[in-house]
């Protein structure tokens, strides 16, 4: 029996899912491109499961090599050398899943060639020339959770191979990966590094030559009735999927792990009913939970004064702030998925972030700590938040969402 899942990655055998196929077929016609990019979207954006399902689509017409930086240790990115060693070891143990034949796999992983004191990149080089060179099929390269290392210059070398080879290949000057797809919450081509506390932060663009991702990976209403058609085929509740869809997705803005968050309470902890009532006690029940998603949203919230202080400014305050892509708050509120990119003005990404936040913030006023919010008329009165005036700006926002 397949069971809604909010951990790990999404088994179609295993769970209920929605069916991307649109998206999967954008993110495919990027690859027979031969196009290089990153997928770079918030914690628990379902990034691993759409790599998984790529794997999926892709494997019997490429030789896929899929990787993860995940527990990957600080002794791989000690040195170039280690770092080369480390990537070519755990790509020919993957191989070794594959249809590919041995020989080609023992020529991958052989360092028997390789000479002390050798350029490492430029070894690692000539063996990505021959591996693709000899595969009888094209050769594409997935990372996922590519951030743990990438303030790291020695990661940065390997995003400088990798560009160098694309682009000599363009010229029909060498022979390299197909298609690389990179995946993470930061976008790699945008990077700032800081190799040691006292020096100057500076940007890196070993990524530039990187296609911009703009596949939508939220979840659209349409998309979430394919999940709950295929939950109502198993156990017939009756529901009417359009309108749980429809609130679902209000909720949740579309966010995959919201989504099946809540979903996943309907099934197990709901009175077996799917109406749109229901659907709102299961967003009242999550909102009181713990989460990891919701543990890194405050993190991210506190962690950063600024980021802080806007997102205040919209939910306390009833600011209309413009969004402007080039401000970094801004830009790191939609990294990390609490601002929208969508429309003029910025807003909370969805109604479950709004409420937990503006909860958060209220709690802290309520428990004294400083705050750092502005008279203004109507919200605030001699440094007191006028809670029958927030209450019912902030229910007016929330009609307002639901149109």
């Amino acid at each position: 029996m397949r069971r809604f899942t909010v951990t790990g990655t999404c088994i179609p055998e295993k769970n209920y899912m929605v069916d991307i196929t649109e998206k999967l077929d954008q993110i495919i016609g990027m690859i027979e491109l031969g196009q290089y990019f990153t997928i770079n979207r918030a914690r628990q954006y379902g990034k691993t499961t759409t790599l998984s399902l790529l794997y999926r689509r892709l494997k019997d017409q490429y030789m896929v090599l899929r990787l993860s930086f995940e527990g990957t240790g600080a002794a791989a990115f000690s040195s170039d050398q280690a770092f080369v060693f480390y990537f070519m070891q755990k790509t020919a143990n993957f191989m070794k899943f594959l249809n590919v034949p041995d020989t080609l796999v023992g020529e991958w992983g052989d360092f028997s060639g390789y000479m002390p004191g050798e350029d490492a990149f430029g070894f690692l080089g000539g063996r990505i020339t021959e591996l693709c060179r000899k595969s009888e099929k094209e050769i594409i390269l997935m990372i996922d959770e590519v951030d743990k290392s990438s303030d790291n210059q020695i990661f940065l070398n390997f995003l400088g191979l990798l560009r160098s080879k694309y682009l000599e290949s363009l010229e029909g000057m060498d022979f390299t990966f197909k298609s690389v797809i990179l995946s993470g919450i930061y976008d790699i081509k945008n990077l700032k590094l800081k190799l040691r506390p006292e020096e100057e932060v500076r940007y890196n663009s070993p990524w530039n030559i990187a296609a911009d991702f703009n596949v939508d990976l939220d979840f659209s209403p349409e998309e979430i009735a394919t999940m709950l058609a295929e939950y109502e085929k198993d156990h017939h509740t009756g529901m009417d999927i359009g309108i749980v869809s429809r609130e679902l997705f209000f909720y949740t803005g579309g966010y995959p792990f919201l989504v099946s968050r809540l979903c996943k309470w309907l099934d197990e902890e709901g009175d077996g009913s799917w109406t749109a009532e229901s659907v709102r006690n299961a967003e009242t029940a999550v909102l009181a939970s713990e989460n990891t998603l919701f543990d890194d949203l405050i993190k991210n919230v506190e962690n950063d004064p600024e980021l802080k202080r806007v997102v205040r400014d919209l939910l306390l305050e009833g600011l209309d702030i413009p969004f402007v892509q080039s401000n970094e708050t801004i830009k790191k509120g939609v990294m990390f998925g609490i601002f929208s990119s969508k429309g003029s003005k910025i807003r909370i990404s969805n109604i479950i972030f709004e409420t937990y936040l503006y909860n958060h913030f209220l709690i802290e006023n309520l428990l004294g700590k400083p705050a750092p919010v502005n008279e203004q008329p109507g919200f605030v009165s001699g440094g007191k938040l006028n809670m029958p005036r927030i209450l019912e700006k902030f229910r007016e926002l929330v009609l307002k969402e639901r149109g």
